[in-house]
């Protein structure tokens, strides 16, 4: 998994792109499985900073780097199932996973989702909600117990995504790209094929 580096696209990686699921069927397949929720988290891939103030937004605050923000879906079992376009790093996960319509394609495909805490407020339907988020303590509220015992089962349950970005990042290339960030999302569709294939085989 280590020696995969190319910087710029080439007819190999868009072969490989074009290999990965698209939202839907991805969700579709899960559900035709057997599956009954997937995991999400957001993600920033470390790039080199560029010059001009077009750059600034691709600095997050959160993580004091430079990259570009991206959406992944795995499985209960970790395994990555889809991957967002690339957005600027300073991108909130909330306002990625609206703008991809994730809701709506979970609801689609009658599948909920496990999610950590920075997608609280995402989904405000309290009747038929689809997305599961922990609890948060503020400096006027502490957790209850009951709540610090929610976030204890819900943290088990996403542990297996912590998995799934770890096999993506094993690649080298991903320490800091290099690549265009017009590139970054074809190559990063390619490396989520290599890596089911290397990993689940």
């Amino acid at each position: 998994m280590r020696a995969f580096c190319p910087q710029t696209p080439t007819e190999e990686i868009g072969l490989l792109a074009a290999r990965r699921r698209l939202l839907d069927r991805a969700l579709k397949k899960v559900a035709k499985q057997g599956g009954e929720v997937v995991l999400i988290n957001g993600t920033l891939i470390r790039t080199q900073r560029r010059t001009g103030k077009a750059d600034r937004r691709n600095h997050s605050g959160k993580h004091r780097s430079h990259g570009l923000h991206f959406l992944t879906l795995t499985d209960e079992n970790g395994r990555m199932i889809w991957i967002s376009a690339a957005r600027p790093g300073r991108t909130h996960d909330n306002t990625a996973a609206r703008h991809d319509h994730i809701l709506a394609h979970l609801r689609a495909a009658g599948l909920g989702t496990l999610a950590d805490l920075g997608f609280r407020g995402l989904d405000n339907d309290i009747r038929d909600p689809v997305s599961v988020t922990g609890y948060a303590a503020s400096r006027t509220h502490k957790l209850t117990p009951g709540q610090k015992g929610a976030n204890r089962v819900l943290a088990v349950g996403r542990s297996p995504v912590e998995h799934g970005f770890a096999h993506l990042k094993n690649w080298r290339i991903l320490t800091k790209l290099r690549t265009h960030p017009a590139h970054a999302p074809q190559l990063l569709c390619a490396l989520l094929v290599l890596t089911n294939v290397e990993v689940h085989r």
